[in-house]
């Protein structure tokens, strides 16, 4: 259960957390779900694979789409702002990426992934590249990023 002490700290803190996932698919989702109790600190989370539930769902920008792509730093961060705002948490996490084994372009090649963290009102990006990992274990390796974000920022606050 790779986010038993995130969710023990968001329980602790009183804390929400949510998610907007694209190449994981709702592995994040899951994985939180997996945690008894987690539903004291988890209201729901989106699975916006395509542009347009990012866009109609996220509030993600059409021009940030067709400026940066759907995988990007910025499109990872507006994910997250949106998944924040629509389920209203203090934490929120994006993922989107190309988790292979297509995909993928010379800059950001299949294995790579950003994730977004919303953490209340602020937002950070990270561009994460797997170039060895299959498509399990990209969206595996992602998850456990996200597990580490949450734990940290949630003891910050």
């Amino acid at each position: 259960m790779i986010f038993k002490k995130a969710v023990e700290i968001l329980i602790s803190k009183g804390l929400k957390i949510t998610f907007a996932e694209s190449c994981t698919g709702g592995l994040l989702c899951k994985s939180v779900t997996d945690v008894p109790g987690a539903s004291a600190v988890f209201p729901g989370g989106a699975v916006t694979y395509c542009n347009d539930a990012k866009i109609s769902l996220l509030g993600v920008s059409s021009g940030t789409i067709e400026k940066y792509t759907e995988v990007s730093l910025a499109a990872a961060s507006e994910m997250a702002s949106g998944a924040a705002a629509l389920f209203g948490a203090d934490i929120a996490v994006s993922a989107t990426g190309y988790a292979g084994p297509g995909g993928g372009t010379e800059k950001d090649p299949a294995g790579t992934v950003y994730v977004g963290v919303f953490v209340r009102g602020a937002v950070n990006a990270y561009r994460l590249y797997f170039p060895r990992a299959d498509r399990a274990e990209v969206r595996r390796l992602c998850c456990e990023f996200a597990a580490y974000i949450v734990e940290s920022e949630a003891e910050r606050l």
